[in-house]
């Protein structure tokens, strides 16, 4: 007998062997399994009420919280299409991917009621607007109506290859794309990541990754799967991470690299409280060496990076850890910490390939396209025939991430294509560049951008962002890193800016600072 794949079975098996052990925190609310189960159960049964049909789309505007949380079992159970929505985005962000999704209903926290609101009248397919908190003339009360709703609800069947989740990219230079993401392959990123990655239900799981991002990574399933504990966090800074950390006695957390950052420069007085042994996935964009050397070594915490796109539900990668790595220093084992890895055992096949298609030799110097196939896979991209087709030529996903294969199999991204800087006919990899320059003393942000040259094509300017309290001179960076860097990849200029451009999910938007080109110029 065969039974779909999907991690909606998680919650089944948690509410059935922890029924009674701690599932959510949010601030003063306290959830074990089996109420977190029926909570989930009646807002099941309320949309059901409201009209919400197999197929039907919701959308969700939220931070972290536990109403957010209830929401990849409540919806998906229904055989309805949960669309978290980024809450960082702009309404009119917000108008374009409510009508392209379809979404019949949408629920907002009480921070986005009146931003909604605003664009009401541009949603003429949504037939019901629900307050997760706070209250509004014409929305739904969430928590009123589901103490109203009994917990019984018509289940309908549903398929692995069922549309679970439409997640929506970030749309740095276009439109957001709508990226479909069935059951199954939810599932098998989440069993995949545990085979990896042992969890049990001892962990306690603080949310500084957003549930909207990629469906937190699966974690929103992944913790339930262990019978593990969800802490929310609202807020994602240093003071509350540590905070929250200290109090709740949490073992383990997603972040992408821009809040590893954070929490690598946060000051002294927070990082001497840092509870050891906290174990950190990080993925988003390659991070540097050194940030993974403070965090490993001035808080004790342990990191492993994976790798993955929305598209891709969204690991294919995971640096995994090798006997032989424990004999290298702290240094060598941070290098190699910053690679992506290899294949999951249960993502499927990746190579890096050269535009022939030819996968490239394992020198750690070639570089070609990561492109993968497998069960973790999008379905394609919802409503766009044209952009499903590019991602999918010659029958391989293409990521668009140039990378190379070292020796022992590891692949390590250099750049996205479209970033690699090709300065007088030698490749240089902004990531590269990024990663020395972020061993400066000084220096908290970097980004690299290649830039015209009438003599070498291209050029690299590096973008930089100084520590709190810090100071540095053009003629400093640059020394430094022609100290610790081939002479050709030295960026041409260094401008020191107060923040870095970035999207809503924290990626530096490189595209943004090569317009700034006229501007850097006249200076």
């Amino acid at each position: 007998m065969e039974t779909p794949l999907t991690p909606l079975e998680f919650m089944r098996r948690s509410r059935r062997l922890y029924p009674d052990h701690e599932a959510v925190v949010d601030g003063d609310l306290r959830l074990t399994y089996r109420q977190f189960g029926e909570r989930c159960d009646r807002w099941s049964a309320a949309l059901q009420r409201l009209g919400v049909e197999k197929g039907d789309r919701v959308a969700y505007i939220a931070p972290n919280t536990h109403a957010q949380l209830e929401s990849f079992y409540a919806v998906p159970q229904l055989g309805a299409v949960l669309v978290p929505i980024n809450y960082r985005l702009t309404p009119d962000d917000f108008t374009y991917i409510i009508n392209h999704s379809g979404a019949t209903v949408v629920c907002a926290h009480a921070d986005y009621l009146e931003a909604v609101d605003g664009i009401r009248e541009a949603l003429p397919n949504v037939r019901h607007f629900v307050a997760l908190e706070g209250s509004r003339p014409g929305w739904l009360n969430y928590e009123e109506t589901l103490a109203d709703t009994p917990g019984e609800f018509q289940r309908p069947d549903i398929a692995e290859s069922d549309l679970l989740t439409i997640n929506y990219t970030s749309g740095t230079t276009s439109r957001p794309k709508g990226v479909m993401i069935t059951h199954r392959n939810a599932y098998m990123n989440a069993v995949g990541t545990l085979v990896h990655v042992h969890m049990t239900m001892a962990d306690r799981y603080l949310w500084t990754l957003p549930m909207f991002h990629a469906n937190g990574w699966t974690f929103v399933w992944i913790v339930t799967a262990v019978g593990g504990t969800h802490i929310c966090l609202r807020k994602v800074e240093p003071q509350s991470i540590f905070s929250a950390i200290a109090n709740e006695s949490v073992t383990m957390l997603c972040a992408a690299p821009t809040v590893l950052i954070a929490i690598a420069n946060s000051p002294e007085s927070l990082r001497r409280q840092a509870r050891p042994g906290v174990r950190v996935l990080t993925a988003g964009a390659p991070p540097a060496a050194a940030t993974i050397e403070r965090i490993e070594g001035d808080l004790g915490w342990h990191v492993t990076q994976v790798y993955g796109l929305t598209e891709t539900a969204p690991f294919i990668t995971i640096c995994e850890p090798r006997p032989e790595h424990r004999t290298l220093s702290q240094e060598e084992q941070a290098t190699i910490k910053a690679r992506q890895g290899v294949e999951l055992i249960t993502s499927g096949e990746l190579l890096v390939v050269d535009e022939a298609g030819n996968e490239v030799p394992h020198d750690g110097q070639t570089m070609g396209e990561i492109v993968a196939r497998g069960n973790v896979i999008m379905l394609g991209y919802y409503n766009d025939p044209d952009a499903t087709a590019k991602a999918f030529a010659g029958g391989w996903f293409h990521t668009g991430d140039a990378a190379v294969v070292h020796p022992d199999g590891y692949a390590e991204i250099r750049d996205r294509i479209k970033d690699v800087i090709i300065s007088g006919g030698e490749n240089i990899s902004s990531i590269e560049v990024e990663s020395i320059l972020l061993r400066h003393p000084a220096i908290q942000e970097v980004a690299v951008v290649g830039m015209p040259d009438e003599k070498w094509g291209e050029t690299p300017y590096a973008f930089v962002v100084l520590k709190p309290g810090a100071y540095a001179t053009e003629e400093d960076v640059r020394l430094f890193a022609r100290d610790h860097m081939a002479h050709f990849k030295v960026p041409t200029h260094v401008v020191f800016v107060e923040e870095l451009p970035k999207t809503a999910t924290g990626k530096i938007q490189k595209y943004v600072l090569r317009g700034g080109k006229s501007a850097i110029s006249r200076q």
